[in-house]
């Protein structure tokens, strides 16, 4: 009889740690869920532009490489571009900063919405973009660097009910398949600079 209460009330230990057990188990699978959550917007927010709707330069980059990788492997043309927002110093000094970020967002909105789903566009800095498009060879680069610019001259920003007229400078290189993603930047840059001066 002793025995059979011992059984008994081992069963019930038994029969409650289980449910401890699972009870526990519930708490990591919640308490796991909520850190991949975290991490997912963690990862999502290293990769945004804190100002734009759009990647930074780490995503950017990261594109870039892979786009450079995908060249090199299938000899596919593959574009990157500079854009530089011309006058935004002048535009924050008489404006405010409050519309030099304005004007930062719409032309990001812009070159966001006038390039294929497939394409990347991202703030890299400051009043520069960059962007990677795929299947393009240099007289369409040319022609769509020729397009976003002229997109920004037509599109102006609306500022406290007037229209502030804004301007960029593009400069663009076919990617190589000896590329590294520095010199890809560096000749891309080099292009924008180019053509700021001319």
């Amino acid at each position: 009889m002793a025995e059979s209460v011992s059984l008994n009330s081992r069963a019930r230990e038994t029969h409650e740690d289980v449910g401890a057990l699972r009870d526990e188990n519930e708490i990591l699978r919640t308490t796991l869920a909520d850190m991949r959550a975290r991490v997912e917007e963690l990862e999502r927010l290293a990769d945004s532009d804190t100002l734009t709707p759009l990647p930074n330069r780490r995503f950017f980059v990261r594109a870039l490489s892979r786009v450079l990788a995908h060249v090199a492997r299938h000899g596919t043309p593959a574009v990157a571009m500079f854009v530089d927002l011309d006058g935004l110093k002048a535009i924050n000094d008489r404006h405010g900063h409050g519309a030099g970020d304005a004007a930062l967002i719409h032309v990001a909105n812009l070159l966001r919405e006038h390039i294929r789903v497939t394409d990347v566009v991202a703030r890299i800095g400051g009043d520069e973009f960059g962007l990677l498009l795929d299947q393009l060879d240099e007289g369409d680069a040319e022609r769509k660097a020729r397009s976003l610019e002229q997109l920004i001259e037509e599109n102006p920003l609306e500022l406290k009910g007037s229209k502030l007229p804004l301007a960029v400078s593009i400069g663009s290189t076919m990617l190589l398949a000896d590329d590294s993603t520095e010199s890809a930047l560096a000749r891309a840059d080099a292009r924008m600079y180019g053509t700021k001066r001319s």
